[in-house]
């Protein structure tokens, strides 16, 4: 039996699916053994500081947080929004398409079995984004909430530490949506055929790799130990200094 056009998407596509699932799982791996190392972690730990500042205070700091939480909610409002419309789009597009399409571009297969699961790919990816963000925003409501209400005996249980949980998950949902829509461009182009889909992945994965890994975040870290070595050793060299002096004095009398 020949080759056949067909088998590309049955090696490219799994094999492009597989790389981007296993740099996530890669990622995930990243965040729980080896934190400061990735993006997401640095940001869950400077949030949760946020979170403790704000309440502390939460009279005077209470316009800023709600401001800032309002902005959250926006940006996943906008992006659900975005993700139900382009899933009607598709979900038209598949009701009003009676066959398939021929193209002389498209190295691959142009079964209407494959076609069929081109567009049931890429909605899935859409509607599962559209519930992250949903989740998120939710979640981001009950921060909005929470977050300005004084922690003692008016509000018994409520602490820092329950806020920074719901705001943890908020924007855990905010990540995973994100990732749906950048999952949706490979997905996209695999309609064009599975080579663009695969070397779509191949340039995703590497350019996540750039923008999760933390290497500004590192430094500047490396720099404060530094300093505070520093510190520390320059106060120790002083009060060795004090006292051989003190012992220098006390020999004279």
């Amino acid at each position: 039996m020949g080759w056949r056009e067909s088998y590309l998407d049955a090696i490219l596509v799994p094999l492009g699916l597989c790389l981007v699932i296993g740099y996530h799982c890669h990622l995930y791996y990243r965040i729980r053994v080896r934190p400061m190392d990735t993006v997401i972690a640095i940001n869950h730990m400077n949030r949760r500081a946020w979170v403790h500042n704000i309440m502390m205070d939460s009279k005077a700091n209470g316009v800023l947080a709600i401001q800032t939480i309002r902005n959250s909610i926006m940006a996943s409002t906008l992006l659900a929004g975005t993700a139900i419309t382009l899933s009607s789009l598709i979900a038209a597009l598949v009701a009003g398409s009676t066959s398939g399409y021929n193209s002389v571009l498209i190295l691959g297969s142009l079964n209407e079995t494959v076609l069929g699961a081109k567009y049931l790919s890429i909605l899935c990816c859409f509607l599962s984004s559209f519930v992250c963000h949903v989740q998120a925003i939710r979640y981001s409501s009950h921060v909005s909430f929470l977050i300005t209400v004084p922690v003692g005996d008016t509000a018994p249980g409520l602490s820092p530490d329950y806020v920074n949980r719901m705001l943890y998950r908020s924007s855990n949902f905010f990540s995973v949506g994100l990732r749906f829509y950048y999952i949706s461009f490979p997905l996209l182009l695999w309609f064009f055929g599975p080579i663009p889909m695969f070397v779509c992945c191949v340039v995703m994965v590497l350019l996540l790799h750039v923008v999760d890994t933390a290497k500004d975040f590192k430094v500047t870290l490396d720099d404060m130990h530094l300093h505070i070595a520093g510190r520390d050793k320059e106060k120790e060299n002083s009060n060795t200094s004090e006292e051989k002096r003190r012992k220098d004095i006390e020999a004279m009398d």
